[in-house]
């Protein structure tokens, strides 16, 4: 049996027509398309990379390549600034299109890591030329690890929201995820699955187009289920022994790609299942295809076939395409149309981290934010006389502060009142240590930076948080910290 990754499907060559192209964008889009390449396993599949950087191609298998932006960028890269990558493309949007048509290409895989420069700023654009070009456009893309950091994250999260709007379908690998599929791999290893996860998706689809079978799948039913579907789920699982059609569904169903997403959850689905001469299915595996696929509404198309496979032995294989996930896209425009305004006064720093640690909570679950809810906080003089929002603050440690019952009982007593969360450094936001209210005087913020605090351990949003202007030293603006 060979190895899983480098499967010899015994095409010829020549009678396979190369419908699908495979465009790396960027550093790691072009990394996995490199190893895609040099694997060599995939029939009826050309490559492409797309890069700011010339010195990236030096060590890329791919031939076919395009210099994005030579004018804009002379060849030296975009400085992780997806501006300037987007720029870059623009410039280079003939060649892009050159490169992308001609043979038979009727499907474009276009992949690229989120949180940089070029595969952020430009895999958009290329997805763009591809669906204007009237290909079925599929992207997949990667986000980061949680350890590199919030703005890095909501940089990836402003790419796969452009990226989104110009393919049909749209594949998320999210690398903090590879860990929990994949905990005890070396991290080589965890890194390869990943780029595997480009290789398998065109090798399912591939699979699906050149192999005859006895209820035989074709392109026509690959765009049915990927055209316009939004966000889309393409992996293939194999198995043997007893149940081993349901433990192919299982082993597919683990992808870094599904992102904890229930695939039930679909509103299209294409499945094939694959048997080997010598193993054949039998009427009864077909209850375990049944008891996978009932779970789905009655509103979900699905469709299925099944083919053979002499190279798989005792085993089955199990491709499934899945698309159409809810990706909650009102909640994320409106994240992010109000990450990236600049028109944010001090006062509305608190709601804005509050919708950035929604959203990464929603990718990356609570784990991702919750040493986020404790943070210093300034009132007015006016908030000082407000009984309600005193009697919270007496009953919470300033260490242990869950702000968001603060803020929300703010905002019911006021929504016009100005909000003054503080989110800067930590030599001037410790908390300073509560007194009764009678033994409280009118301070400056100057004032207050100078007295002692409790505790010098700054809480997570502290220290991640941007310097805000300060209030003026006037009555209305003078502050009291906690």
């Amino acid at each position: 049996m060979t190895e899983r990754g480098s499967i010899d499907f015994m095409y010829e060559e020549n009678t396979i027509p190369q419908l699908i192209k495979v465009v790396g964008v960027g550093g790691g889009g072009g990394n996995a398309v490199s190893m895609m390449h040099s694997q060599g396993a995939v029939r009826g599949v050309s490559f492409l990379v797309c890069n700011t950087d010339r010195q990236a191609f030096s060590n890329n298998s791919v031939e076919h390549r395009v210099l994005l932006g030579p004018n804009r960028t002379r060849g030296l890269g975009a400085g992780n600034r997806p501006e300037v990558a987007r720029e870059a493309a623009e410039e280079s949007v003939d060649e892009i299109r050159s490169a992308m048509m001609g043979d038979d290409t009727r499907m474009v895989f276009i992949t690229a890591g989120m949180g940089g420069g070029t595969g952020t700023g430009a895999a958009p654009v290329v997805g763009r030329v591809a669906m204007e070009a009237g290909l079925l456009t599929v992207g997949i893309v990667t986000i980061p690890f949680l350890f590199e950091g919030k703005q890095k994250i909501l940089q990836a999260l402003r790419g796969v929201d452009e990226m989104r709007k110009h393919v049909d379908a749209l594949l998320v690998i999210n690398n903090e995820r590879l860990l929990e599929v994949y905990p005890n791999l070396e991290l080589d290893k965890a890194f390869e699955m990943a780029d595997n996860t480009l290789s398998w998706a065109a090798r399912g689809i591939s699979d699906i187009v050149n192999i005859a079978g006895k209820m035989n799948l074709d392109f026509a039913d690959v765009e049915e289920t990927l055209k316009a579907g939004g966000v889309a789920v393409i992996n293939t699982g194999m198995a043997s022994g007893t149940g081993r059609i349901a433990r192919a569904i299982e082993e597919a169903l683990r992808s870094p790609l599904l992102n904890n997403k229930n695939v039930h959850l679909a509103n299209k689905l294409l499945l094939n299942v694959y048997q080997s001469s010598s193993s054949p299915l039998s009427t009864g595996e077909l209850q375990e295809v049944r008891l996978f696929t009932e779970r789905f509404s009655d509103q979900v198309r699905v469709i299925w076939g099944y083919a053979t496979r002499d190279d798989l032995g005792d085993q089955v294989a199990v491709t499934i395409l899945a698309s159409g996930f809810d990706y909650n896209e009102d909640d994320y425009n409106d994240f992010v149309s109000k990450t990236d305004s600049h028109s944010f006064e001090a006062a509305d720093a608190a709601k804005r981290q509050k919708e950035e640690d929604k959203r990464i909570a929603e990718i990356y679950g609570k784990k991702a934010v919750s040493n986020r809810q404790a943070a210093p906080l300034y009132l007015r003089l006016a908030e000082l006389d407000d009984e309600d929002l005193i009697l919270i603050l007496e009953e919470q440690s300033p260490l242990k502060r869950d702000r968001t019952i603060f803020d929300r009982k703010r905002t019911e007593q006021d929504e016009l009142r100005p909000v003054r969360i503080a989110t800067q450094s930590s030599d001037t936001l410790a908390a300073a240590a509560w007194q009764p209210q009678s033994a409280y005087n009118s301070i400056s913020e100057a004032e207050a930076q100078d007295r002692p605090s409790v505790s010098a351990v700054p809480s997570e949003a502290a220290r991640d948080a941007q310097p805000q202007e300060q209030p003026a030293e006037d009555d209305e603006s003078q502050v009291i910290r906690f």
